[in-house]
């Protein structure tokens, strides 16, 4: 063949190769915060990930809302590793269209999750951008250490849509900031109490202990005595949980338990947890003194992940649940970021994610958000926006909004709740949400802002005002969602140890069984989650009788709850 008539055919491989590229991911700028520093060296390498697409996700979803609805023939008969597998793994015709594009393209490929379903390349960023239409960019943030190389566009060759459902990075730009923690100010009226006085957080003055929360949802302090029933708490950006802080606050707070009470630190992506005085987060602090001042002596998990990657970090810590030979029963995590943020195939698949995990017989809890109904952008300016926050959005997780007070408790301005952009409502929760959407005027300044078909949030809520929590040598106030989370899972992995003691499954994926029961929640009515920053009177939910994106189905009665499990 000669030189000439080979070009030829080169030049029309190429572009035929570039023609049969199609449109996966786009936005049209970086979001606020996030600065352009130029293309990504071209010899840069980049390691990618590749989400590949299930071979029948929708049956497991299928199969996870029959065994998760009380009722049902297979109620609480949780799947193992290797049915979720079957439903979970690419297909043959999958996994060949990758390894085919992989070898003719001269990439090396891992296998990064227990199911298959996560591909890892490495490879210059010149050769992404050929493959994949894109132009890798280096962006900063203030609260990045480094750089990092993301796209404003990313495209498919035609013989992988349909096998690959995300490229991970591409086109997220998460919030290098995913922990949740508002500030916030109240001044509400002095109520009856059917607490000690001094937990009644409508007065400035007092404070929520484990011993409040025990008073208001009738939470035992009886010992747990199952040790298959651990209860792991996640920890991101480096926020760190520390013994002798535990111990501390157990002595102080809860001096019927164990002043030696520990947890097992586990790792992943490199992640520490140092032990040595003021090394510990707040966030990190929250969580495990919570989990364990409500969960008396369930054994306690903290999982550090490294990083500062945020989609990275949720992605790692799905197929770390899906890898463990015995995974916890709970789960809770105080860190989102807005939808949009990620964009819509990324958090599908990390959704999927929690969705084989629920499927085990975990019971996955998120705080809902601290911005209200603006997502993160609770700052006094972007009020009124009606924003999704992830994975509080997601339909296979548990999430839980705020209150304060007491008779009645009323739902917090901080409280994230809305409607997700993206995932569709799930059969469990239409019932309830028809109903809040009867109460909506038809002037409703909101409406046309939030989609009300789809996933509606939160699930529940507790108490999340000015929690006291140790933190080295001193004692503090923290708020948040980031609280309530925490508290629920350790009443969550309470009734589990009944249910354990029993001889009964765990509960497992929750929300099926929640809506089923919303006559073990306390009904929130009072709250309008227009966020702290922006104006009281601005658009935005306000509770209702039953189910409303404020406060979800109110607040959890443990005996009730109880009941209902072990019914």
């Amino acid at each position: 063949m000669s030189f000439h008539r080979l070009l030829t055919l080169l030049s029309i491989a190429v572009a035929v190769s570039a023609g049969s590229l199609v449109l996966h991911e786009h936005r049209t700028k970086a979001p606020s915060g996030f600065t352009s520093k130029g293309p990504a060296g071209d010899s840069h390498m980049l390691t990618l990930r590749f989400g590949l697409a299930s071979n029948n996700m929708a049956g497991l979803e299928e199969k996870l809302l029959s065994i998760s609805t009380p009722g049902s023939p297979g109620f609480r008969q949780w799947l193992s590793q290797d049915e979720i597998k079957a439903f979970v793994a690419p297909s043959s015709e999958t996994l060949n269209a990758f390894n085919n594009f992989a070898s003719a393209n001269g990439l090396q490929t891992s296998v990064d999750s227990p199911y298959g379903d996560w591909v890892s390349v490495k490879l210059p960023v010149s050769k992404a951008n050929q493959l994949f239409g894109a132009s890798y960019t280096n962006f900063t943030h203030s609260d990045l250490p480094s750089p990092i190389s993301r796209t404003l566009s990313l495209s498919l060759p035609s013989e992988l849509t349909g096998h690959v459902d995300v490229i991970h990075p591409s086109t997220a730009f998460t919030n290098p900031k995913a922990r949740l923690a508002p500030s916030i100010n109240f001044d509400f009226p002095k109520r009856d109490a059917t607490a000690p006085a001094d937990c009644d957080t409508s007065n400035p003055q007092n404070a929520i202990t484990p011993a409040c929360l025990q008073a208001l949802y009738n939470i035992p302090t009886t010992p747990a005595t199952q040790q298959n029933n651990a209860l792991l708490v996640t920890g991101y950006e480096n926020q760190w949980a520390e013994t002798a802080d535990l111990q501390a606050f157990l002595k102080q707070f809860r001096p019927d338990l164990p002043s030696n009470q520990t947890f097992l630190r586990l790792a992943i992506d490199g992640g520490t947890n140092p032990q040595f005085p003021n090394a510990g987060g707040i966030e990190a602090e929250l969580d495990i003194e919570y989990t364990a001042g409500i969960a008396s002596e369930v054994p306690l998990q903290f999982l550090t992940v490294g990083g500062f990657d945020f989609p990275t970090a949720l992605l790692d810590t799905t197929t770390f649940l899906a890898s463990s030979p015995q995974p916890p029963t709970v789960v809770t995590t105080s860190y989102g970021d807005v939808e949009s943020d990620f964009g819509t195939s990324l958090i599908k698949k990390i959704c999927d994610g929690y969705g084989a995990a629920t499927a085990r017989g975990i019971s996955i809890l998120f705080a809902s958000g601290d911005g209200g109904v603006n997502g993160n952008h609770d700052d006094g300016v972007n009020c009124e926006l009606f924003v999704g926050v992830f994975p509080a959005s997601c339909p296979w997780v548990t999430t839980v909004g705020s209150t304060l007070g007491f008779n009645p408790e009323v739902a917090v301005n901080f409280t994230g709740g809305g409607f997700s952009g993206v995932f569709p409502a799930p059969s469990y929760q239409t019932a309830a949400v028809a109903e809040f959407l009867k109460t909506i005027p038809a002037d409703f300044p909101g409406n046309g802002k939030f989609n009300p078909e789809n996933r509606a949030y939160p699930d529940l809520s507790l108490q999340g005002w000015n929690f006291l929590i140790q933190l080295g040598a001193q004692v503090g106030g923290v708020s948040g969602t980031s609280a309530s989370s925490p508290s629920v899972a350790g009443m969550i992995a309470l009734i589990n140890d009944r249910l354990l003691a029993a001889g009964k499954p765990v509960l497992g994926f929750l929300n099926p069984f929640l809506y089923a029961n919303p006559s073990a929640f306390n009904d929130i009515t009072i709250g309008h989650n227009s966020g702290d920053a922006c104006r009281a009177d601005t658009a935005a939910f306000d509770a209702a009788v039953g189910w409303d994106p404020v406060s979800g189905l109110g607040t959890p009665n443990f005996p009730d709850l109880l009941a209902a499990a072990l019914a």
